[in-house]
Formats: C-alpha cells, structure tokens, sequence
C-alpha cells in the first residue's frame, strides 16, 4: 500500500495496534490493512519489545492513510489530537457512535449543538478520541486530526496556524472561528480554526480558560514522509524551532504536538528482510535522519 500523501497521522500503542486496526478497519468504508513491520534484536534497549512482535502497522480508513506503532507503555492517548470525523448521514453518525462508545466513554453525548445538528465526542475502547459530526465536507478527506490547544496554551491557535501553514507547501486557511465578544478575551482570540497543510486537512479548537489535565504528547504524532535530504533537513529545522530533537526522526515543535520526519524510503528497506536489521540499527543511532547513511547501512 503506497501513498503519495506527506503527511501520515501515527498512533502509539503498548501492544494493541493489531486490534485496534482491525476494528477501525472494520468501521470505514474504503478501509484496508497494509504492512506489517516487526521488531528485530536491534535497539532492545530503547524499545524493549520482544523480537518478533509487531513494529507498525500501515493502514487506511476511507482511503486516508494512518499507521499504527507499538511503542510500549509510554505514551497514552488524550484528548489533545483527537479525529474530527465528518459523517454525512444520521446512519454513519449513529453506527460511529454505538462502535466507538462499546467499551469506551462518552466525553459529550449525541446531540444537537450550536455547531452541528447532531454530534457527539467520544473516546474508544483504546483511549482514542474521536468527534462526530452529521455534517459533511467538501472534501475527500472526511477524518481529520483535531489539535486542542488547552491551559497555557489556549489563545495560540492563530499563532500556530500562521506558524504552520508558512512552512508547508500548498497551505491554507480555510477557515477561522473566534470567541464570542462575551468571553472577555482579546479580540480575535479564536476558538476554532480549520486549514490546510501540503492539502492535508486539520481543525485547530480551543480549550478556553478551563484548566485541563492534558497536554500534546507522543500518543499521535505527524509523520512527514520526504523523498530528499533537503526536504528533512528543511523540516527539522523548521520545526525543532523553539521545540525539541528527539531520537529515531521524532521532533516536538514549539507547541508540544510530536512530528516524524521520515525518508520515504524507510518503510520500504525495513520490510527487507536483507537489510532491515542494518537499517535498523544505523537509525537508532540518530536523532535528525541522514539518507546516504541510511542507504549506505542497508547496502553494506
């Protein structure tokens, strides 16, 4: 399963990837299970997982790709990246809503609110958020990542998109929804914000004053798959922008939200059973991704 899409949303299991993308596959239409990629001997002492057992796993839900990584106990999900969900038909949204609440919880119940005619935010059996919405888009892209901007951090929205979209290709705003004059907060303080990133979608919403007990973490994190040195370079730099390097290719940018800079060659050598094990153990040597070093440890 290839995609020309740059950017991948990841999600961090301990050891449920497999079933969870089993049951997310069986929710979407156009959904499918690519890849599977397994643990080798190499890097236990950063991942600890047992040799064998599966690494990630490349999927798709409504034609849109995803990838499922078992990272161990590390990370948990949260409401700060949640999926906005546009169903289109009272018969979506209420299937989406009886599967996702079986055996997970309902943050706001199934309703109508000022926003929508119906919709409802739930979190799955796996600690995963989703928002339903009966409404449709005008897009092919019905699921799209939600970044909850919450705490210290609430009136940064127009300041992370403006950030964002000034470092993609083909970016946008499409749309920006600020808080009520009410609310007492600077003016054009904004409360929701759609937009685009190299034609990816995401929505950007407020947590408001609220304190909450969460923040962006590892959990679901960005992959920005890149066919050049340059490209990675230029991402890295962009991003570890006032945020943080990290190892194996991941990043936090100044906002906290995890991305992966990716070669887009690398999931290609890693299911080569001839050369994954060199791969392997050349990239847990890196923080930032080198491709000839890579390429050069596969072929040696």
């Amino acid at each position: 399963m290839k995609s020309s899409q740059a950017i991948v949303p990841c999600l961090w299991f301990d050891n449920q990837a497999e079933e969870a993308v089993k049951f997310y596959s069986s929710l979407f239409d156009n959904s499918s299970i690519g890849r599977i990629t397994r643990y080798g001997k190499e890097g236990f002492e950063f991942h600890h997982q047992p040799e064998g057992s599966v690494m990630t796993i490349e999927f798709e839900l409504n034609g849109q790709p995803f990838l499922a990584l078992n990272g161990g106990p590390d990370f948990k999900f949260n409401q700060s990246v949640s999926f906005y969900v546009y169903c289109g038909s009272e018969d979506q949204i209420t299937f989406l809503y009886e599967k996702l609440t079986d055996g997970g919880s309902v943050n706001m119940p199934l309703d109508k609110y000022f926003w929508s005619n119906k919709y409802a935010f739930v979190t799955d059996r796996f600690g995963v958020s989703w928002q339903l919405d009966i409404e449709d888009i005008n897009s092919t892209q019905k699921i799209v990542p939600s970044l909850l901007f919450v705490n210290e951090k609430f009136n940064l929205i127009r300041e992370a998109v403006a950030h964002f979209t000034s470092i993609f290709p083909n970016s946008k705003v499409i749309m920006e929804y600020p808080f009520d004059k009410s609310t007492n907060l600077p003016e054009g303080t904004l409360l929701f914000a759609q937009f685009k990133l190299n034609n990816y979608l995401f929505n950007a919403m407020s947590g408001g004053t609220i304190k909450h007990n969460f923040d962006f973490n590892e959990a679901i994190s960005f992959i920005i798959n890149c066919d050049t040195q340059d490209e990675i370079d230029y991402y890295w730099q962009q991003l570890t922008e006032g945020g943080q390097e990290v190892q194996c290719g991941w990043l936090k940018d100044k906002f906290g939200i995890s991305w992966q800079i990716v070669p887009a060659i690398l999931n290609d050598l890693l299911n080569d059973p001839n050369k994954k094990s060199k791969v392997m153990n050349e990239i847990f040597t890196m923080k930032k991704f080198d491709i000839n070093k890579i390429k050069e440890a596969a072929n040696g």
